[in-house]
């Protein structure tokens, strides 16, 4: 079995502890990061959260009840929530304020991006150079918890952020909005310099392991590239980003 003895112990502070105050929490709207369930939870009240959890667009991890045990708390009931640091925000009500405000629209679409640092170096990037709001899917990104805020000294907590169930879907709803995508790619055929930003866009990084779902890469309006002199795999996500932005801000100038 894993061991999470060794892992990082949220404050119990920042826990939902229990599965009636985890169904009354869900029902009052409190807004949460993620539901831990032990995979051998039953119950009605299980049913109930599981429910509830999808109707929220709160992402539930199954786990062993060795991962709730180890936030050193007792009576459980095979459930703990992480309560949000950061308030989520709904998409179409972020651009429809975008618009009222007649700023041209700019986000930034996180796929499979894990690493709570680079999230928080990106965080900080995007909030400096205008971009409107950060979206991230409910599940396959690191958790935006005390650890990310930090790194991205407060940003986060500044710079909106919409969680999506569905980055397919959110590139669909951008597109009726009248919103470009574009999609980092080191292999695309057009620089960031050849690129129109000063149009309402949502720019896509993916992992520097996996890179952009292909699915998704594939309904994204045009793929970009940061020209490079020296042959090397990859950049850093965050540095790439910063330099994409950076980019984006001059051309807005």
């Amino acid at each position: 079995m894993k061991n999470f003895r060794h892992q990082h112990r949220p404050k119990k502070s920042s826990l939902i502890i229990g599965r009636a105050n985890l169904i009354q929490a869900l029902e009052d709207g409190r807004q949460l990061d993620k539901i831990y369930l032990d995979i051998k939870a039953t119950g009605e009240d299980i049913s109930i959260i599981k429910k509830l959890a999808s109707q929220s667009g709160v992402p539930v991890s199954y786990v062993p009840v060795a991962k709730l045990n180890s936030f050193n708390i007792s009576d459980h009931g095979g459930v703990v929530a992480q309560i949000a640091r950061v308030q989520y925000q709904d998409l179409q009500d972020v651009i429809s304020f975008i618009i009222e405000k007649g700023e041209v629209p700019l986000f930034l679409i996180l796929d499979g991006i894990t690493d709570i640092r680079n999230i928080g170096g990106i965080a900080r990037t995007a909030f400096c150079t205008g971009v409107h709001a950060l979206i991230i899917p409910d599940k396959g990104v690191g958790a935006l918890n005390e650890d990310a805020i930090l790194t991205s000294a407060g940003a986060l907590e500044k710079i909106s952020v919409c969680r999506v169930n569905s980055l397919m879907k959110t590139v669909d709803e951008l597109h009726l909005n009248g919103i470009r995508v574009f999609a980092s790619d080191m292999k695309a055929s057009k620089s960031i310099a050849e690129i129109d930003f000063k149009e309402p866009c949502a720019i896509v990084m993916g992992s520097e392991e996996k890179g952009i779902y292909p699915a998704l890469m594939k309904i994204c309006d045009e793929k970009i590239k940061i020209p490079m002199k020296g042959d090397f795999e990859s950049l850093n996500v965050s540095v790439a980003t910063g330099m994409i932005l950076y980019e984006v801000m001059k051309q807005r100038s």
